[in-house]
């Protein structure tokens, strides 16, 4: 497939970092620089194999761990003073992730705050609509990460492939997303794991990927968990969908 897909969802390198740092529950200030390398270089392999724009900061990052990995192989040297001790390779990577997961989260906080000045001047919600709020479900957004790591478990859970054979081309990623929105037409959300299942081959589990990515960049579809790291859950962009879509979804649905 020649598609690219040239995204602004895509957060930088040290937000992967972070995000395999909590997937896996690690100790931030004692890395495990082995397995996180490894598995650092898997999302980078996904991210090739998609054909997705990937940014230079990323395979510095990658340079860098695979740098700080050597150093931690080697063999201590013995110091020229009792007092002296070699210094952790990890310790300024550790460094740049903790004031850049700082930062992140002033950065959220000041964008609540900018959400929550936008209701100030706004006409009151009647009572109903308050009861209704509170017992309405709390979701978390899903990173581009996390859609990597399903795609990459369900490539997984797919039976391999003669990739030598010649396999006809019989899926599009347009076809893919008018399934999708159809389907989201039908039902509020749709499961991502239930898509993976539904493909019948490696290059089908691709194109939906790219579908989902290709309807995100539109804004066209929201990405959503019920608990982090847990099954991710897509759902029309309600801010995005038009009056005629509105209708023919309440048509559908009988609402």
């Amino acid at each position: 497939m020649d598609y690219k897909i040239k995204l602004q969802i895509f957060e930088g390198p040290l937000d992967l970092l972070l995000y395999l740092v909590k997937k896996d529950h690690l100790n931030i200030y004692d890395i495990p620089i082995a397995s996180v390398t490894e598995q650092y270089l898997e999302y980078l392999n996904l991210m090739q194999l998609l054909d997705l724009n990937i940014a230079g900061e990323f395979l510095v990052v990658a340079a860098t761990l695979m740098q700080i990995k050597s150093k931690m192989l080697l063999p201590v040297q013995e110091t020229q003073g009792a007092e002296e001790e070699e210094s952790d390779p990890r310790a300024e990577l550790v460094k740049r992730l903790l004031e850049y997961e700082k930062f992140k989260q002033i950065a959220e906080e000041l964008r609540e705050k900018e959400n929550n000045q936008r209701d100030v001047f706004k006409r009151p919600k009647v009572e109903m609509d308050k009861t209704a709020s509170d017992n309405k479900e709390v979701y978390f957004e899903a990173s581009i990460f996390d859609l990597i790591n399903a795609f990459s478990a369900a490539l997984k859970d797919v039976p391999k492939e003669v990739f030598y054979e010649v396999i006809k081309d019989e899926f599009t990623i347009e076809e893919k997303i008018h399934e999708i929105l159809h389907l989201l037409l039908v039902s509020s959300s749709v499961q991502l794991s239930e898509l993976f299942n539904k493909a019948k081959n490696k290059i089908e589990i691709i194109v939906y990927f790219l579908a989902i990515l290709e309807l995100i960049r539109m804004k066209e579809v929201i990405i959503r968990q019920r608990e982090l790291f847990q099954e991710i859950e897509i759902t029309r962009n309600k801010e995005n969908i038009e009056p005629d879509d509105r209708r023919t979804q309440r048509e559908i649905t009988g609402a």
